[in-house]
């Protein structure tokens, strides 16, 4: 039981850092901190990418989920939350939002930065 909980708090952490990824330049673009942290993020998210590689939250969620067990490990969060989190897209795709993201993030910053 203890290891759905803990699954489905991944993934709810899972979502919110994508959604960090997305809008965190409304945030960053008044608070140095968050705007470094956001864009250190987009470069990660960035290397992830290009290497092929998972993101930790993904590598946390299949560990918890082996500790489950057999038989029935959804929850209500894990079926639509994850929905959200893995989208039923290809890698090119992924990475084309990504860029739009970035160019999105640029334009917010370069657009309200200080002067």
């Amino acid at each position: 039981m203890i290891y759905r909980v803990l699954t489905d708090i991944t993934i709810v952490c899972h979502l919110l850092w994508i959604l960090f990824l997305i809008f965190g330049a409304l945030f960053g673009r008044r608070i140095l901190w968050v705007r470094l942290l956001h864009l250190s993020s987009l470069g990660y998210s960035i290397l992830l990418q290009l290497n092929h590689w998972l993101c930790p939250l993904t590598h946390l969620e299949i560990w918890l989920r082996s500790k489950t067990g057999s038989g029935y490990s959804g929850s209500f969060i894990q079926h639509y939350v994850e929905k959200l989190v893995y989208l039923d897209v290809s890698r090119e795709a992924v990475f084309i939002g990504t860029a739009v993201v970035i160019v999105g993030t640029g334009v917010i910053y370069l657009w309200f930065r200080k002067k």
